[in-house]
């Protein structure tokens, strides 16, 4: 598969425009905010609707399976959880997470996991929909007919006509026996489109060999859909790519950077992307050459080409990347990294579209790890959530980060 070609930060012809140096945002100090979520809670994600709405959904652990709930952001506030529903087979897993998003102003769309087999990695993904606002539900339906007892998960969503738009890394091909050929046995990705009356269409590979267990991730553009995931080849280098929705179909995958990371397992750690207007932002880890860093890698032609990547932490980095587009020349990336503490810190920093990086800021920690810090931008602020160790339980952490001046930008 072909590399995506990196853009010059700096056009000749237009040196003065292009060049022009751009401030990096300044955040405030962080602040709480209260989220009463519960006790032994995992797997907080954030979705925004077209109206701007925000929700951040986690799973509660039962006797047997999980609550799937959620809470709405209203006046600056988290309101009272909702559940969505609570299934006695629900997968709980701290890296492939949930989701309730909103469709439209009136229909919300929920996934999660759920178990088919005994075995640890046979699972289904279930979708549902409301048409209230998420106050009820119809039963779910799933967006994949092989009916194997395989992995489904670490999916993405967006809107698609009324539709829930869906990416997926498919498992069937794991149940494959009498041969020790990874090509042959190995993790797709795949794609399809449900209705709210259940219907499925555009069901469709788009990758045949992808990385076992990490995340995938999807923004839209002024061009339409862009989707990041990490890949796996023969030789096991496993690079962050890149395809775009055209026409009804996903193209095939561009490696945004070819790191060459040689790894033969999965690290559980897959790629952040966002999008507003033209300007997509991507962010990534990776390992190569026992080289720990998370990069950032920046378009301004809807993801046509990217500039030249950003290496934005090295040293103890864990990964586990979000990102957050701040305004038109701007974003915000978050990871995880290991502290003299001994604990793990969630720092976020600010980078621009001609190259600039902000400092570095440390807005929590966490005793946990593995886990997996949420970013989103909501009006004049960012917001993150992870999860943590309070007490005799887990509990989901929500705070808020001010951007000044973010305005008169």
């Amino acid at each position: 598969m072909r590399p995506v070609a990196p853009a010059s930060l700096c056009v000749v012809a237009l040196m003065f425009a292009a060049c022009t140096q751009i401030e990096p945002p300044v955040f405030g100090e962080p602040r709480p905010m209260a989220l009463r979520a519960g006790k032994n809670v995992v797997g907080p994600r954030f979705a925004t609707g077209p109206d701007n709405t925000l929700l951040l959904s986690w799973m509660q652990r039962e006797e047997q399976g999980a609550t799937l709930r959620y809470s709405t952001l209203s006046a600056d506030k988290w309101q009272p959880a909702q559940d969505v529903v609570t299934d006695a087979n629900m997968f709980v897993n701290w890296a492939d997470l949930p989701s309730v998003a909103p469709l439209d102003s009136a229909h919300w769309v929920a996934h999660w996991l759920s178990k088919n087999a005994p075995d640890t990695y046979a699972y289904d993904v279930l979708v549902a929909f409301s048409d209230d606002q998420g106050i009820t539900w119809g039963a779910p339906v799933r967006p994949h007919t092989d009916g194997t007892q395989t992995e489904h998960g670490f999916i993405s969503m967006w809107a698609d006509q009324g539709a829930a738009a869906l990416l997926w890394l498919d498992g069937r091909k794991t149940a494959r026996e009498g041969t020790d050929d990874p090509m042959y046995t190995s993790m797709t990705l795949r794609g399809a489109a449900v209705s709210p009356d259940g219907t499925l269409r555009g069901e469709q590979l788009v990758d045949d060999t992808v990385c076992d267990c990490c995340q995938t991730d999807i923004a839209v553009s002024d061009d339409g859909p862009i989707a990041v995931y990490r890949d796996r080849t023969a030789n096991e280098i496993r690079d962050i790519y890149v395809t775009r929705f055209k026409d009804g179909a996903w193209e095939p995958g561009a490696s945004i950077r070819e790191d060459g990371w040689k790894i033969s397992g999965c690290p559980v750690n897959g790629p952040a992307i966002d999008a507003t207007g033209k300007l997509v932002a991507i962010a990534w880890f990776t390992a190569a050459n026992d080289k720990p860093v998370v990069r950032v890698a920046l378009s301004t032609n809807s993801g046509r080409t990217f500039k030249d990547p950003l290496e934005i932490a090295t040293r103890n980095t864990s990964g586990h990347v979000g990102i957050a587009i701040i305004d038109e020349h701007s974003a915000a990336v978050s990871w995880v990294e290991k502290d003299n503490r001994g604990t793990n810190a969630i720092n976020i920093r600010a980078v621009t579209t001609t190259g600039q990086m902000g400092p570095i800021h440390t807005m929590g920690r966490s005793n946990l790890l593995p886990i997996y810090p949420q970013l989103v931008r909501s009006d004049d602020k960012l917001i993150l959530a992870w999860t943590d160790e309070i007490g005799d339980g887990t509990e989901v952490v929500s705070i808020k980060v001010p951007i000044p001046g973010f305005y008169d930008r």
